[in-house]
């Protein structure tokens, strides 16, 4: 039970606009529904411990929370008096210093928190309080929103070609109008039409050629046969001691299809197949076949295989700092923010003021002692 102190406090220190504030994920995080501030908040608390906890209530989320920042910060305390007094807030059930596992695979690091919180909490609340998912989700930092990039302009749509002009036909000649002779301007001028047009004709004719020509190439042999099969008929050009024939790669497609279903490439088939060699093969089909046979590899898992979505995330448990050594453990072993040890070093069950009848009582018992050794 805390013990209401009644000689004056020193004024709560101005928290500097240029004070530290931590990386991100780490430093004062402050803890649900507490009180209003108020001019008396920790009024039950010694004047040191009252002086600290009014400077730490009012600085902002993330601020930095080390012994040495604070320090710095109140120039009245050394680092053992402030270390001393974050402890005994961390009985009177103000702070916790947690830390938290962030980031996913390797990259997992620890992010350190202090949960403050101007209401003086008990163990059950703080226990309470850390198990929960919204702890475990406010002590991890905030991911880092990603720049939007600027949508690239898109270009316009091409307009569509307007039709060309057909020129006018020409007039028909009347029935008054007389034939005249051809001149020779006008007979170069019919030849060179002609062999434009012929020009014209044959550049037709190639043009569709070269596209029936292309035509087949879309229906390419790698498109009808599997890759087994393909693996197969390359037998031959890496090594012509193993060259098959169409009706020997239609027979051993099964086989060389098992090994790659079992996750392995074709050219790791091709280099099992043409690996080792002897001088001479008499039967390249049935060497083959053996190989096949003999060297099958083990089921391989997919190098691209998803990952599964209704896998649920890790969960991420917080682990509690002892205050004053930062032993870490669960909130259930380390009460009062104290390790084992701590307690025992720092005890937290302050016994009573004695009566002041009884101090009296002491006080004339001694007086009368002293009396006693005076007298002859």
């Amino acid at each position: 039970m805390a013990i209401q102190h009644f000689s004056p406090a020193l004024p709560v220190p101005a928290v500097s606009a240029a004070y530290p504030m931590a990386k991100p994920g780490y430093g004062k995080r402050s803890a649900p529904d507490q009180q209003p501030r108020t001019p008396h908040d920790f009024a039950l608390l010694p004047a040191r411990e009252r002086y600290i906890a009014g400077f730490v209530d009012h600085l902002p989320d993330g601020a930095a929370m080390s012994v040495k920042q604070l320090t710095k910060q109140l120039p009245l305390y050394g680092q053992q008096a402030i270390g001393t007094s974050l402890n005994a807030l961390s009985v009177a059930g103000h702070l916790r210093r947690v830390r938290c596992p962030v980031g996913t695979g390797d990259e997992t690091r620890w992010a350190f928190r202090t949960f403050w919180s101007r209401t003086a909490r008990d163990n059950a609340w703080w226990t309470t309080y850390l198990a929960t998912e919204t702890a475990v989700r406010t002590a991890a930092p905030a991911a880092v929103p990603q720049q939007r990039t600027a949508p690239e302009p898109t270009s316009p749509a091409p307009e569509a070609p307007t039709p060309a002009t057909t020129p006018a036909a020409p007039a028909a000649p009347t029935a008054s109008s007389a034939p005249t002779a051809p001149t020779v301007g006008a007979a170069e001028t019919a030849g060179s039409a002609g062999a434009a047009g012929m020009a014209r004709s044959a550049g037709t004719a190639g043009m569709a050629g070269t596209a029936q020509k292309a035509l087949p190439a879309a229906f390419s042999p790698a498109s009808r046969f599997s890759p087994a099969y393909l693996a197969l008929a390359e037998l031959g050009r890496k090594d012509s001691r193993l060259a098959l024939s169409a009706d020997d790669c239609t027979t051993l497609e099964p086989q060389a299809a098992e090994w790659l279903a079992r996750g392995v490439t074709t050219d790791y088939l091709i280099t099992a197949l043409t690996a080792g060699l002897p001088t001479h093969v008499d039967c390249p089909p049935r060497f083959v076949r053996h190989r096949l046979t003999d060297k099958i590899p083990p089921h391989q898992p997919t190098p691209h295989t998803p990952p599964d979505t209704n896998t649920p995330p890790p969960t991420r448990h917080l682990l509690v700092e002892c205050t004053d050594c930062g032993r870490p453990g669960p909130p259930q072993a380390l009460p009062d923010g104290l390790c084992r040890p701590c307690r025992t070093t720092h005890p937290t069950n302050h016994h009573p003021p004695a009566d002041p009848t009884q101090i009296a009582a002491v006080k004339a018992h001694m007086a009368n002692l002293r009396h006693l050794l005076k007298a002859p």
